[in-house]
């Protein structure tokens, strides 16, 4: 059974879906699972602990370092105290979606 991939455009952005993993040793986009419904979600590890929205903060930090974009552009729609979450990056240009794509594929995505 196939699932849905890990992330979906549309007009107003980007819906981005994550596997967040607190309390790591280093902050680092390490690719794309698959979970037990088949469904794929981004894999990121924080050193931030799951504490007053301090992973979450982590996160966006992160994904827009990482991509080169403003953390106002990056928004938690859901899974705000869950390990799996969904974000909406608002304003994404298409080279944010080729990131995600040649994530996708296992061509890169680290966040360095």
């Amino acid at each position: 059974m196939a699932g849905r991939g890990f992330f979906q455009t549309d007009a107003d952005g980007i819906l981005l879906f994550v596997r967040v993993t607190p309390r790591a040793s280093k902050d680092a986009v390490e690719g794309v699972v698959t979970d037990a419904d088949g469904n794929t979600r981004l894999a990121v590890r924080l050193r931030a602990v799951p504490e007053d929205g301090r992973a979450n903060k982590a996160l966006i930090a992160l994904l827009a370092k990482s991509w080169k974009i403003p953390k106002s552009a990056i928004d938690v729609v859901s899974g705000f105290t869950m390990r799996q979450k969904t974000l909406k990056l608002t304003g994404a240009d298409d080279a944010v979606a080729a990131i995600l794509q040649a994530t996708g594929a296992g061509e890169g995505g680290q966040g360095r």
